[in-house]
């Protein structure tokens, strides 16, 4: 399967590819649960004819002359909020805020947005459909009551797979953008998304941070990966464009992200600076097309990364903070007029360069008008508030950024509907029909590499198969699915992102005694111990004898580093469905479908061990 040494993958993919009336005011803070489900709960898309746009402009145009400067500058912020109702007391609040509950929080600052969480961050909003959609309304009744009485905006990350997701079971998961993009089909990436939206607007959330738009053209990509549609512009192109329309159908706001794009860097900006050294026309090929694409379907918003781009800025500041890449580029070259919102302000990309109470008020100077997390609040809104006192932003600036985003509230109809009809949310999520499309979807998405000595299918018989790798509740979802077929045994040996030589010793004692071994790994190709030990672990499993079958849970690239495994499948997600959806490919009821949307190179990175289109089948 080794090939010739291949040209750069810059190279190689650069060339492949509310005058508002006293009435409405009133109407809108009149606005009542009592009319949940009167309208749409998440407003109506984004697409409309440019008459109605400028109406609609001019409606939010003359709202903004009737708001107080402390009022527009709240719009400005979208804050998180802790606890899963609007007047329950949390310590999260009160540390950050100096307020106790949520709807507190949305008095004292009067955001223009609320973004959620799951307990795994901290902020713990979203623990079923019933409690999130009254926390939505809760929240909304909230904002009616302060200042300007503006609805809210209730954002999420929700991307799909099994890497950022906040809503769980009972929320449908989907496969994810990359096992999407395996799947090859438009339809399959519209149904994905309008799935997610419908879930998202039955408990109150009318924004989705999504779709990804980056193109991962870096296997050592540490925060992309799985989240991108892959490696080739025009594949991604045409699924984010797919996404958009998906959301849209879904009654939900949607985001590509992150701007410029974020495939090129093995820097998680989470955690430091990437930089990426495309130049403009690699830019042009590679990274833009996916956003042009999300434009011209009508995105609703875009959001900008935390990466310093060179070619489009040589000043060195991260494109969050930069006027020529975000005003320059995104809002005059590309036409941009909806909103930019920036990516985490807490993140160490724009943190560790801008303190709280610089960084917002370069985002905004840059051309941004949502500033997403902005740590130390309290100095964030001061510093915004006081520049534009001082003149140091243009009162015009701060108006055209809250036009832009109370425009956006007048197209998704929040002012007349902001609330959900709670009961419709607990009907909604995880509705019947949407597992059976998701799962459906995801059959069509796995992967099989590598199937040496036609392993795969496995043939009928009784077996015990040794279920080991990556992840306690990924070899006990495979295990379980596994045992459920007739004649099948299945013994479950978890051992750890980095398994241990004690471990790794156990598993290999284990693999003797069965039949067969199916073994995950999650990052196996990454550069660091984690990757090392787990690419110890499948070794000592094949160097038993016994037929061993790989499942990629996450990146695809892991085979790199064991290119001799008997059967190598990409999921592309440790999600139930695909799990599900591997077993039941190793065992002949599914025919692997899926094809890969990146190249995975050799061990060396000089030549390419399988080729981006890459998939066998029965």
């Amino acid at each position: 399967m080794q090939q010739p040494a291949t040209p750069s993958r810059r190279q190689a993919l650069a060339t492949g590819l509310f005058g508002v009336t006293a009435a409405l005011t009133a109407s809108a803070a009149l606005s009542s649960p009592a009319n949940a489900g009167t309208g749409p709960a998440a407003g109506r898309t984004a697409a409309s004819g440019g008459g109605d746009r400028a109406r609609t402009r001019a409606r939010a145009r003359a709202l903004v002359r009737r708001m107080s400067l402390e009022d527009k500058v709240g719009q400005l912020f979208v804050v998180e909020v802790y606890g899963q109702a609007a007047d329950t007391a949390s310590a999260g609040n009160r540390t950050l805020y100096g307020v106790d509950t949520p709807a507190e929080v949305i008095a004292k600052y009067r955001p223009g947005g609320v973004i959620y969480f799951d307990a795994r961050r901290g902020p713990d909003n979203v623990r079923d459909p019933l409690q999130t959609a009254r926390l939505s309304n809760g929240l909304q009744r909230a904002a009616r009551r302060a200042g300007a009485r503006v609805p809210l905006l209730v954002s999420i990350d929700q991307e799909g797979g099994s890497v950022v997701y906040r809503l769980t079971d009972p929320a449908t998961l989907l496969p994810g953008n990359m096992a999407l993009a395996a799947g090859r089909s438009t339809a399959d990436t519209r149904r994905s998304a309008e799935i997610i939206g419908l879930e998202l607007a039955a408990v109150g959330v009318n924004q989705n941070y999504a779709p990804v738009a980056d193109v991962n053209v870096n296997p050592e990509n540490p925060v992309i990966g799985v989240r991108s549609f892959g490696s080739d512009p025009a594949l991604c192109a045409s699924l984010v464009d797919a996404s958009v329309s998906g959301y849209h159908r879904g009654r939900i706001a949607s985001a590509a992200k992150h701007f410029p794009g974020h495939g090129d860097t093995d820097t998680d900006s989470h955690t430091g600076l990437p930089r990426i050294d495309h130049t403009r026309e690699e830019l042009e090929g590679i990274d833009l097309p996916p956003f042009r694409a999300a434009i011209a379907r009508g995105v609703d918003t875009i959001m900008t990364a935390h990466i310093v781009v060179p070619a489009l800025d040589p000043s060195g500041v991260p494109a969050t903070m930069s006027q020529p890449i975000v005003t320059g580029l995104l809002r005059e070259e590309m036409g941009f007029e909806g909103l930019i919102v920036t990516d985490a302000l807490d993140m160490q990309g724009a943190s560790g360069q801008f303190p709280p109470d610089v960084a917002p008020v370069r985002a905004l100077m840059a051309g941004c008008d949502q500033l997403v997390l902005a740590p130390k609040l309290d100095t964030a809104y001061d510093a915004v508030l006081e520049a534009v006192r001082g003149g140091e932003i243009p009162v015009s600036r701060l108006d055209a950024s809250v036009e832009r985003i109370l425009a956006h509230k007048l197209r998704r109809d929040l002012f007349r509907h902001p609330y959900v009809d709670e009961q419709h949310a607990v009907r909604t999520v995880g509705a019947e029909r949407h597992r059976a499309d998701a799962q459906a979807i995801t059959d069509r998405t796995v992967t099989l590499v590598r199937n040496e000595g036609s392993l795969l299918p496995l043939p009928s018989g009784a077996r015990s198969v040794l279920v080991t790798g990556w992840g306690v509740g990924t070899t006990r979802a495979l295990a379980d699915a596994v045992a459920e077929r007739p004649g099948q045994s299945a013994t479950v040996l978890e051992t750890g992102a980095i398994p241990s030589a004690d471990r790794i010793t156990e598993a290999a004692g284990a693999a003797a005694g069965h039949g067969l071994v199916i073994v995950s790994v999650n990052a196996a190709a990454a550069g660091s111990e984690k990757g090392a030990a787990q690419a110890r672990l499948v070794q000592a499993l094949m160097d038993t004898g016994t037929p061993v079958v790989a499942v990629a849970v996450r990146n695809p690239y892991d085979i790199r580093r064991f290119p001799g495994v008997p059967a190598y499948l990409a999921t592309y997600s440790y999600g139930a469905p695909s799990l599900q959806a591997a077993v039941r490919t190793a065992y002949g009821d599914l025919s692997p479908a899926g094809r890969l949307p990146v190249a995975v190179p050799d061990a060396d990175s000089t030549g390419t061990l399988y080729p981006f289109g890459h998939g066998l089948t029965y």
